[in-house]
């Protein structure tokens, strides 16, 4: 990733805008497939939803995952486990060549023209941002670079991401009496960050009670599972376990709460989650799925459960998992 100033690339105003808008600026452009600019060192154009007619780079940034299934990782620059790849073709990306080389869905559908070669990455720090962006947008996570044809970018600083990821930022929303099958005393309460449009949600079961620590259970938003009844995972019935335990102990005296987090696919996003579903289809398992299109198998953000616990004034609580990670983040 070098350092050349492209002179279509403008700021958008970034200086006067927090960092955390400037992150939430960055991933709706990367939706919309338009470019972004990292610490005013090198404009990327997102490989999958990228619209730029005739744009071409010489360079790609993808994960290094996906480089590995590439079989670029017995070169030195791509050998760095979770470290972004830079790679130069033989010729020119145009998007068609970049999207197949992002999405392992088109690796029978378009020949790829190599060999491709993995160069050293001049801000890493920047590289691994933009791959965090990609996901967050839920986007498979490759780049044309200082593409050629690429028009206006969002500016977004790496720095900005950490404080994006704030969980001070997040606050309650609105709360309301929410009759469920499982128990008719309960309560929903919503949690927003402002620049951050997840809306995180929390169920209390029964009437909380500052003597007695509650029942908790972390449940990740899974869309074919909680909703459609998927056989492809456990998620709705764990859901629904989950609430009957909570019921139970409000009817002992007891209580429970739900942290319902909008991290769909374990973090990855709806879309990506259903593309490793067509790979599991092939053969593959989760985590090779993931790693085939160059995403994390766990990419959740446990740390905004005890922040929603912290603002519900939960400072002791019963967990309900056997994720470790679940346990540490609490």
């Amino acid at each position: 990733m070098g350092s050349a100033e492209r002179s279509h690339t403008v700021d958008h105003g970034a200086r006067s805008l927090t960092p955390g808008r400037s992150v939430a600026l960055a991933i709706d452009a990367l939706r919309h497939g338009w470019p972004i600019r990292l610490d005013g060192l090198v404009t990327l154009l997102p490989a999958e939803t990228g619209f730029a007619p005739g744009a071409s780079s010489h360079t790609m940034l993808i994960s290094a995952a996906r480089a590995a299934t590439l079989k670029l990782a017995n070169q030195r620059e791509a050998a760095i486990p979770e470290a972004p790849v830079l790679i130069r073709g033989a010729e020119p990306f145009d998007l068609p060549l970049a999207r197949a080389l992002a999405d392992p869905a088109l690796d029978l559908r378009y020949p790829l023209k190599g060999p491709f070669v993995a160069e050293p990455i001049e801000h890493p720090a920047s590289a691994a941002t933009a791959m965090e962006l990609a996901r967050l947008a839920g986007i498979l996570p490759a780049f044309l670079v200082d593409p050629e044809a690429a028009g206006e970018a969002q500016t977004v600083c790496a720095a900005d991401l950490a404080d994006w990821k704030d969980t001070a930022h997040l606050a309650v929303a609105s709360r309301a009496r929410l009759p469920v099958a499982a128990c008719e005393e309960a309560e929903i309460v919503a949690f927003r960050s402002a620049d951050d449009m997840r809306e995180h949600v929390a169920l209390v079961i029964g009437t909380q009670r500052s003597e007695r620590a509650p029942l908790v259970r972390l449940h990740s938003e899974c869309l074919t599972g909680d909703i459609l009844g998927s056989l492809k995972c456990d998620c709705g019935p764990q859901l629904n376990a989950a609430l009957r335990a909570m019921a139970d102990e409000a009817r002992a005296g007891g209580w429970g709460v739900l942290l319902y987090l909008r991290q769909e696919g374990r973090g990855v996003g709806l879309v990506n989650k259903l593309r490793a579903y067509q790979l599991q289809d092939q053969g593959f398992d989760t985590v090779d799925a993931n790693n085939r299109l160059g995403l994390p198998s766990e990419a959740r953000d446990f740390p905004v459960a005890a922040r929603m616990l912290e603002l519900l004034g939960v400072r002791a609580i019963r967990l309900m998992t056997n994720n470790p990670a679940k346990v540490e983040a609490l």
